[in-house]
């Protein structure tokens, strides 16, 4: 589990392919003697595992479904990315409870200035729609947010100077794709009035 809180900006050092999967190389200037091999760390919203780790790097390998849902189809060398360690037992719950499974992907439709702040509008994929609630809690890549407007498929965000200084959400621009997670609560609550 997660916060959506980001704690890192890694950068990509190397992209292989093995076979149908790839293997990515991730700079970061987290305590890499600290991590596991094994140890779940979140990438701009994707929950990976560590296989390998190097003095400052670690490795993770990535199936072809999920180069398929998300972003990472789109990574290569240098390119920064947000990063989340796991949740600890007794951590501040800062952002929301987040798991690191994507749920689709957005298309950002625009980013204006507002004061020091940002808002962004985002486009999310039918049916993720119906689970954005104003003020509720979307992950955008990996960034823990709150849902300002709904607007039928489209949602805005306000970025604080903040969050637009040490994430990677100051690189979007009209087109952008993002990963999405919606809040769990809302995914369970749908769930059950479903088969209720």
């Amino acid at each position: 589990m997660f916060t959506g809180i980001v704690t890192d900006v890694g950068r990509v050092r190397a992209v292989r392919d093995t076979n149908r999967d790839r293997r990515f190389e991730i700079e970061t200037a987290f305590d890499v003697g600290t991590i596991d091999i094994g140890a779940s760390i979140n990438h701009a919203g994707c929950c990976l595992t560590v296989v390998e780790k190097g003095r400052d790097w670690f490795a993770v390998e990535v199936s072809g479904e999920t180069l398929g849902l998300t972003t990472l189809d789109q990574w290569a060398e240098g390119r920064r990315v947000n990063l989340e360690r796991a949740a600890r037992v007794g951590d501040e719950l800062g952002g929301h409870i987040v798991s690191g499974h994507v749920d689709g992907l957005g298309e950002v439709l625009s980013v204006q200035s507002e004061g020091g702040s940002h808002r962004v509008r985002v486009r999310a994929p039918r049916p993720l729609h119906r689970f954005i609630a104003p003020k509720g809690s979307i992950t955008v890549e990996g960034v823990s947010l709150t849902v300002n407007e709904v607007e039928d498929d489209v949602f805005g965000v306000n970025l604080i100077p903040h969050t637009w200084d040490v994430t990677t959400l100051g690189e979007l621009k009209a087109g952008s794709r993002v990963n999405l997670e919606i809040d769990m609560l809302a995914r369970y609550l749908a769930r059950f009035q479903e088969t209720a």
